[in-house]
């Protein structure tokens, strides 16, 4: 395989005859599944890859139930592969998903964030892992399931844009990603929407037509985040702290940790039994989590809403001007909100926002676009 470069034909037949090779990430699901039949109905030599990433017998996870890449999760992708005739590797991750995605997202807990793991395991694993398997494997691509899309930019170079599946779009996840390999990946979904996917699988008669999607976080399971990052760590290392009102600082009650709170939460804070506060006062947020003095600060709503946002260790995949006017987005499920995104420095932006935005959380992502491009993003600290 060349190198990577700017253009790249992405015809499935080379000029010398050789159909190109795809190597395709499936986790199992739906949508890598049929990703992968497409490529293959288009006349590429595809190739199979999962990644075991975690044991899930070590939890409370039901396999194959919303799961990805669980034992269960293999056999189902085996079973295109096997269907539709293309070899299929498994790789074990899971030494390296513990050190890159599980062990950041508890520390981002005890740090007062709330942490985005799918980005971690797009850059370290998906978008880096994968990318030597597919120089390992002579492929000339690396395909995956997101729903994004590769499209020519107005200089010839391939972009990342956003889906056509508005409510399915993924490529908040993808700011990280390293712009040579862009001319490398291919989204063969990015064009449709959900039920138009399992439609496919269905007319495909692959047997996970129907399979549940995976939701939340993949190694959590019905224990939750706080028992969850507890059974990693132990209970002895979580100290207790303050739950204090803004903006005199009344200690309202004791709290167990603070990995239990995130910027934005209402429900849950220990505060429904004082019997000073009556129901027609307004109901109070998190807005501030002090992993120094383990304070966890709450408000009225007001106090979540902040104009400015900083970013440090921003990733770019186009380029932009000191000042200009981008959509940005501050958290997967936000819509995007109109910025002046300004260079503080190399790899550290101030994003003002022409109208307030609510929960502002570190831990999460800033990400920007022009209109439909994916331009980068970088981490709420």
């Amino acid at each position: 395989m060349n190198e990577f470069s700017d253009f790249v034909d992405r015809s499935p037949v080379g000029p010398d005859g050789r159909r190109r090779r795809v190597l395709v990430a499936m986790s199992g699901g739906v949508d890598s599944s049929v990703a992968a039949a497409l490529l293959v109905e288009q006349g590429f030599d595809v190739v199979g890859v999962t990644m075991q990433v975690w044991d899930y017998t070590s939890c409370d996870i039901v396999e194959g139930n919303g799961t990805c890449c669980s034992s269960l999760d293999v056999d189902d992708a085996r079973a295109v592969a096997d269907r539709f005739g293309f070899p299929f590797y498994v790789a074990n991750c899971e030494a390296k998903f513990k050190a890159t995605v599980i062990d950041p997202f508890v520390a981002g807990y005890l740090e007062g964030k709330t942490p985005l793991p799918c980005v971690n395991c797009n850059t370290f694993l998906k978008f880096d892992h994968l990318v030597t398997r597919m120089k390992e494997l002579d492929c000339d691509f690396l395909a995956t399931g997101h729903y994004a899309k590769i499209e020519p930019g107005k200089d010839g170079r391939p972009m990342i844009v956003t889906s056509d599946d508005s409510w399915k779009d993924q490529t908040y996840f993808l700011f990280t990603i390293d712009p040579s390999v862009v001319p490398r990946l291919m989204f063969p979904i990015g064009h449709l929407n959900k039920s138009e996917v399992r439609n496919i699988a269905e007319e495909k008669g692959l047997l996970i037509a129907r399979k549940k999607d995976s939701t939340g976080i993949c190694f959590v399971g019905t224990q939750g985040y706080t028992n969850f990052i507890e059974s990693q760590v132990g209970r002895e290392k979580l100290l207790a702290g303050n739950i204090r009102l803004h903006p005199s600082g009344e200690v309202l009650a004791r709290h167990d940790g603070i990995h239990g709170f995130t910027y934005g939460q209402r429900k849950g804070l220990g505060l429904a039994t004082r019997a000073d506060r009556t129901e027609t006062e307004s109901p109070l947020f998190v807005f501030k989590i002090d992993p120094v003095t383990r304070d966890v600060w709450v408000g009225e709503e007001s106090c979540l809403f902040s104009t400015n946002v900083t970013v440090k260790d921003a990733r770019f995949l186009g380029e932009i001007e000191d000042g200009e006017r981008l959509k940005v987005k501050i958290r997967y499920a936000h819509k995007g909100a109109f910025a002046r995104v300004h260079r503080k420095s190399s790899d550290e932006l101030e994003i003002e926002f022409e109208e307030p935005v609510r929960s502002v959380t570190p831990g999460q992502a800033a990400v920007f676009y022009r209109e439909s491009q994916l331009l980068g993003g970088g981490w709420i600290p």
